[in-house]
């Protein structure tokens, strides 16, 4: 018998090993290629998952991200900044060091370059004690209903016709 790996004749009796889940005849000296077959090889087994019963917890009710749109900054929010910043004697550096921000922050909002993100907003008004956003009803907002440009949709239907 020859072996299946190197192709040498196998004098004595051959080993069976498993290589890549195929079951080879071979000789001793290629048996260290592959795993022995009558070792006994562990089974993997499913475990069935253990259903574990997970605490009852009361859902608090979901916020409504819509009434956090209806909030916006006011139109002179750089004057109130001002104004409330220096009533308090501040300069432009204190407040940056007690709202943990940087100065350049504070002027380029007081010079409304920029729009303050909301959690600078929100240490504002705290520090400060002023508000810097109201509360715009649905019926503030001006809808247009007119047409300003011609769409992609506009050019199929011109051309369907």
């Amino acid at each position: 018998m020859q072996c299946e790996i190197c192709g040498a004749e196998i004098r004595e009796k051959p080993i069976s090993v498993t290589i890549d889940n195929s079951v080879l005849q071979v000789c001793p000296k290629c048996a260290p290629y592959g795993q022995p077959v009558n070792k006994r090889a562990p089974v993997s087994r499913k475990v069935s998952p253990v259903a574990r019963t997970a605490p009852r917890v009361t859902k608090r009710p979901q916020k409504n991200y819509f009434d956090i749109l209806k909030d916006e900054l006011v139109e002179n929010y750089e004057h109130l900044l001002r104004e409330a910043r220096e009533s308090h004697g501040w300069s432009q550096e204190e407040l940056a060091v007690k709202i943990k921000e940087k100065a350049s922050l504070i002027k380029k909002i007081e010079r409304k370059e920029i729009v303050p993100e909301d959690s600078v907003r929100k240490k504002l008004e705290h520090t400060l004690n002023i508000k810097l956003t109201e509360r715009v009803s649905s019926s503030d907002q001006e809808v247009s209903h007119f047409k300003t440009d011609t769409t992609l949709g506009d050019i199929v239907k011109i051309k369907r016709k």
